[in-house]
């Protein structure tokens, strides 16, 4: 993967709260074999009747802006794959007292998968939905922010996570930076005394 630094596109506005994972990628696609050829199923079942994916203002949209409880319901990666394949490289959501912005499920694939996640406090969330979508915004990972025509909204992240998509790592790739750790360790040990 390649890392995240700053990007800087066009928002699309999915508003809805408690978007679950069978609405962004419906089960039925789940047997596939392949990681690939997902984008074209993002939100599958709501496609179509104005659904804003569908909107010109929508072409060439890079960042999905959403509400609170994105991802939650059943865990499938499939939904990471399908946002990433649709062509968005970070998700927005909104951050509540009451609500976080992503279920711990999604929010642990889309980590793995190399997905940006940001949370916004509600008053800066409601900024990026009433430029609507098409509105060109900026997200500053190093310095974690999301600027919006002039104005900055700090966010927060996990230091690793942030790390892992500076760097362009997934699980397999960081824990490969401990390759030379793990062989030394490997080396040191009885094979045999590791099957008992």
């Amino acid at each position: 993967m390649s890392g995240f630094t700053t990007h800087t596109g066009k928002i699309a506005i999915v508003p809805d709260d408690n978007v679950d994972t069978d609405r962004i990628i419906p089960a039925r696609f789940l047997s596939r074999v392949s990681r690939s050829g997902y984008g074209e199923l993002l939100f599958s079942d709501v496609r179509g009747n104005g659904f804003v994916l569908d909107q010109p203002a929508a072409n060439g949209t890079t960042i999905m802006v959403v509400g609170t409880n994105f991802g939650c319901g059943s865990s499938r990666e499939h939904a990471v794959w399908a946002i990433q394949q649709g062509g968005f490289v970070a998700v927005v959501a909104k951050r509540t007292p009451t609500s976080p912005g992503y279920s711990d499920i999604f929010r642990q694939n889309a980590a793995n998968c190399g997905l940006l996640l940001v949370e916004l406090d509600e008053a800066h969330h409601e900024k990026l939905v009433l430029a609507g979508t098409g509105t060109e915004a900026t997200i500053d990972l190093p310095n974690q922010t999301v600027i919006l025509g002039g104005e900055t909204y700090p966010f927060e992240i996990n230091a690793v996570t942030k790390q892992a998509l500076l760097e362009g790592l997934d699980l397999i790739g960081t824990t490969m930076r401990l390759d030379e750790d793990i062989a030394r360790y490997e080396g040191n040990h009885d094979s045999y005394a590791l099957t008992k």
